[in-house]
């Protein structure tokens, strides 16, 4: 027998390559998802550029009030606010509905990434995507005259967390129990209704029976949270407290309802 025989008779087959951990598979997905929101053209003016219009808009001109304040510091705090919405609740109610109808959703529940995966991989998505939007439209504020108060940091990041949250639960309860025409068409509507329930328009400068709707309603409480904590660096507790109980009723509700195939 030849050397180069023997050498190959006493070979170790190759070692087949390892799977990628979990980590590494939800980051993986994470990072795809957040491509292909920021690839996608409707989304990106839903989240940069309409808001931005909204912010240059507000910034320079006396109508509507906003209310005692700086109005480019109001107006910031509110498209902020308005930023979280269109990522976190228009943006993965329209991606995640489409999804479920193609088949997407239920090819991703059996494959090493499961069903939990998926959705760590959207969380990191809408995260991504949020921090891209704050520091457009941050800088774009800037550009405009808006100050930040460093005491309005923590609680602002906390209140954009807790709104993301609990749009995200209503943007899956949406996805995951109507059509996917319907799903876009009533993303859309409601995006555009809460633009004057709370997010760019503070809530007391509503008509009377409109402000008790506004603060129950996660809009306000986020646009609220969000011009408290932003303009006055205080902790807007009540509002943090809306925001927790929609994004736990909303993530219960999905939980039973939830279908991953259409």
């Amino acid at each position: 027998m030849s050397t180069e025989a023997a050498g190959a008779a006493g070979a170790s087959p190759a070692t087949p390559p390892r799977a990628a951990g979990r980590r590494a598979r939800v980051v993986a997905q994470g990072l795809f998802e957040t491509r292909s929101l920021l690839r996608n053209g409707e989304q990106l003016l839903v989240s940069i550029v309409l808001p931005g219009l909204a912010l240059v808009g507000l910034a320079l001109s006396n109508t509507p009030s906003l209310g005692p304040g700086r109005r480019i510091d109001l107006a910031t705090a509110g498209v902020l606010a308005l930023a979280v919405v269109s990522t976190a609740f228009t943006g993965q109610a329209i991606s995640t509905g489409f999804d479920r109808r193609y088949g997407v959703l239920r090819l991703f529940g059996v494959t090493p990434l499961g069903r939990g995966g998926l959705l760590l991989g959207k969380a990191i998505a809408v995260a991504a995507v949020l921090a891209v939007q704050v520091v457009v439209l941050g800088a774009l504020g800037a550009a405009l005259g808006w100050h930040l108060r460093a005491g309005g940091i923590v609680p602002g990041v906390i209140t954009l967390a807790l709104g993301a949250a609990a749009f995200v639960s209503l943007a899956m309860l949406l996805a995951g129990t109507l059509r996917a025409e319907a799903v876009l068409a009533l993303a859309n509507l409601i995006w555009v209704v809460l633009l004057g329930l709370g997010l760019l328009l503070p809530v007391a400068r509503l008509a009377g029976p409109l402000q008790g709707l506004a603060t129950a309603l996660p809009s306000g409480a986020l646009g609220e949270a969000m011009r408290a904590s932003l303009v006055s660096g205080s902790w807007p507790w009540a509002q943090w407290g809306v925001l927790v109980l929609w994004g736990a009723l909303a993530a219960l509700v999905t939980t039973r309802l939830f279908r991953w195939s259409a």
